[in-house]
């Protein structure tokens, strides 16, 4: 995805002020940040076949007709859009898929969310952590076709629709939420809605996890003002994304952490 220039500036002031890992006062921020380190250093040849089904989509020339419920792409100006180019500009890389990956495995990892399927990327990696039930939204019924392509693994659901009228059903029968994934619509007021949609369904051993946090200002505002949020305890900003846990009893704390 292209930075734009208030990205850029993000992502300087975000290198300024990233702190190294020994800085980390919490013992939990501690052994939580050291473990993905260590989880992403072990990953060098796990889920090869992942990303093979990744180049598969970067040569996919398919024309897709997409309906943009939210802030629209940076580098893709039209609705209609290749497939290749829809991977390339607008999915995880590898490095954060297994970041996400990282942070589910290490909830009980029983009721799974992903806000924003897009071509089916993330939902595969994080399907490798999930013990119960994935559920993956998605507004673009190009998007959703497209990521049920190649056999997807049986424990993802699918949700086809707007996901401000798809998610409350999903949350009212499932109950409590270990990991969610927000990666839809990019905008202030559709991160802020998803997030209060959840909340109610978050307990002490989730965690949130919110992609392009840095994106536009109004994204930055959403996560700032999310992150502030008296039931979070640890928030960990990548930059390209932002980590919420909620556990109890701990002092609340921000790190802004390399990765």
């Amino acid at each position: 995805m292209g930075l734009s220039f208030y990205a850029v500036k993000a992502f300087l002031k975000h290198w300024l002020v990233n702190e190294e890992r020994h800085s980390i006062q919490s013992p939990l921020a501690f052994e939580i940040y050291n473990g993905l380190l260590n989880y992403s250093k072990n990953a060098v040849d796990k889920d090869l076949d992942l990303e093979e089904f990744r180049h598969l989509l970067l040569k996919d020339d398919q024309v897709l007709e997409i309906e943009d419920f939210g802030a629209g792409s940076k580098k893709l100006k039209t609705n209609t859009r290749i497939a290749s180019d829809i991977t390339k500009f607008s999915t995880s890389t590898r490095k954060f898929s297994q970041l996400y990956q990282y942070f589910c495995s290490i909830t009980p990892a029983e009721k799974v969310l992903e806000l924003g399927t897009c071509v089916g990327i993330n939902a595969r990696y994080l399907s490798r952590e999930v013990k119960g039930d994935l559920y993956s939204f998605e507004g673009a019924e190009a998007l959703f076709q497209k990521a049920q392509e190649n056999n997807p693994p049986k424990n993802i659901h699918y949700v086809l629709g707007q996901i401000q009228d798809t998610l409350p059903s999903i949350l009212s029968e499932n109950g409590q939420v270990d990991f969610v994934l927000i990666d839809a619509t990019h905008t202030y007021k559709g991160t802020k809605a998803y997030f209060e949609l959840i909340l109610p369904y978050l307990g002490a051993t989730s965690i949130v996890a919110i992609a392009d946090i840095h994106w536009s200002r109004e994204m930055n505002k959403a996560w700032e003002e999310i992150k502030s949020h008296p039931n979070i305890s640890i928030s960990m900003d990548f930059y390209e994304c932002g980590i919420l846990i909620f556990k109890k009893g701990i002092a609340k704390n921000h790190y802004v952490l390399h990765y």
